[in-house]
């Protein structure tokens, strides 16, 4: 019998800020109670999972690497802290030799371990998500990303163990704010964070396409970790060096950027290469030159995503790439700064109207500082209807990253910033850190979100 130290009264950390956002998805959640399971256990998986430079420091990722043929008994379950559309999350902690655990506000050594019952997924005919994600966890290494510790089969369980994010996510901190708003430095900063994210993403050619503050964890250290991948879309993106000789102020945004091509190279970036980052000699780029690996080629007709976050192509109905991801960056901006979304309606219907006909619009006719004018420049940029003419679907971060809402962040050093709030490293998370479910049919942003998918 499996053990956990939860029990269901418990489970009500996992619904702060009352339930989720709506779901178009007509699927209900089979859940299964995993505490009353017993399994058989299975070798762990043959791959080997690559060593990961960015952990190198973390204690809990070395603690790990020291075992070998990591099982389901290695761990001990302390209580469930989410439940998704294809999984549930457990806190974990690994066993030691006595089988004696710290107490659990000793996050040193904290664990996330999301199971998959693999029977359930393939009823719902969502297997397809579930290997997605497992894929994609697998080939990240970046300090804004989640780190794939282990893997492994439990009867008919897949179990992946990822590093447990105790600092909740941007939802829950926005709403301990005055109007459920950031102030504009933390905007910026958390901002600044996603952006860096989303440029490795999109170097790998993953489209992320559920981007949303339910989905930016914070670290015990305060900086954010993305999560939720099972939406995701893998293509490839073919790296170049690019003029920028021609690029107009960035104080304003300008649709009309240059798009010069100076030099490619003949293998893109794909997102299940094996070839990935091996060494090649290090060349030094001109001032006037940027590097550019957006997967501008990729596309989509997937129906896929947050009601308050799909972009107009997607509402629409007509395929997508890339450009879904700026949107999304847009309506996420615009969120963390005025405390809700710009397109929001009652009913989900009439969110989708809206981001296909309403204007943009901002709740003040004048913004209040410079820094808040830069933010309405940058969002009206990202929020442009026409994904051709939106800021980040041609040159992706490189164009992004020089908007003058990021002056003066070195976006090369946002790991070494201090964060505007630090988690208390002895409190337990608030929220649930990991894969929300899918909730009631409320719209309220008031509430938390869950996404759909619709697959052509």
């Amino acid at each position: 019998m499996l053990e956990t130290g939860a029990r269901d009264s418990e489970l009500s950390l996992e619904t702060v800020n009352s339930t989720q956002r709506s779901s178009m998805s007509s699927e209900s959640i089979c859940s299964t109670s995993f505490s009353r399971l017993s399994f058989d256990l299975l070798p762990p998986s043959p791959e080997s999972l690559s060593l990961k430079p960015h952990r190198s420091s973390d204690f809990a990722y070395s603690a790990i690497r020291r075992k070998s043929a990591l099982t389901f008994r290695d761990f001990h379950l302390l209580r469930r802290i989410g439940a998704g559309d294809i999984g549930t999350v457990y806190l974990c902690r690994l066993r030691n030799g006595n089988d004696k655990f710290k107490n659990e506000e000793d996050n040193t050594c904290l664990y996330a371990m999301k199971v998959v019952d693999k029977d359930v997924v393939a009823l719902k005919k969502k297997s397809h998500r579930a290997e997605m994600e497992r894929k994609i966890l697998k080939m990240l290494d970046h300090p804004f990303l989640p780190t794939l510790y282990a893997e492994f089969e439990a009867s008919h369980f897949s179990c992946i163990v990822m590093e447990f994010c105790s600092g909740g996510d941007l939802h829950s901190i926005r709403h301990k704010h005055p109007h459920n708003r950031l102030p504009l430095i933390s905007a910026r900063f958390y901002a600044a964070q996603v952006l860096v994210a989303l440029e490795y993403l999109h170097m790998l050619g993953i489209i992320y396409r559920d981007l949303k503050p339910e989905n930016v964890l914070v670290r015990s250290d305060g900086h954010i970790m993305l999560s939720d991948f099972d939406l995701s879309l893998c293509s490839n993106a073919i790296p170049a060096v690019e003029s920028s000789d021609n690029l107009q102020d960035s104080s304003t945004f300008s649709s009309t950027l240059p798009y010069t091509r100076s030099r490619s190279f003949p293998t893109p970036f794909t997102c299940f290469s094996n070839r990935l980052f091996k060494s090649r000699k290090v060349q030094t780029v001109q001032p006037n030159r940027l590097f550019v690996a957006e997967p501008v080629s990729a596309r989509s007709c997937s129906f896929v995503g947050t009601h308050e976050y799909v972009s107009p192509e997607v509402a629409a109905g007509n395929s997508h790439g890339n450009a879904v991801d700026w949107w999304s960056f847009g309506i996420f901006i615009y969120e963390l700064v005025y405390g809700r979304t710009p397109f929001a309606a009652p009913s989900n219907k009439e969110t989708l109207r809206n981001i296909l006909k309403k204007p943009l619009t901002f709740p003040t006719p004048t913004a209040s500082s410079a820094l808040e004018l830069h933010a309405r420049d940058l969002i009206s940029g990202l929020l442009n209807k026409d994904p051709t003419q939106r800021l980040g679907s041609k040159r992706g971060s490189a164009d992004v990253k020089q908007h003058s809402f990021f002056k003066g962040i070195n976006l090369a050093l946002i790991r070494m910033l201090t964060p505007p709030e630090v988690p208390p490293g002895s409190r337990k998370p608030k929220t649930m850190s990991l894969y929300r479910g899918k909730g009631s049919n409320s719209s309220s942003r008031g509430q938390q979100t869950s996404s759909f998918d619709i697959y052509f």
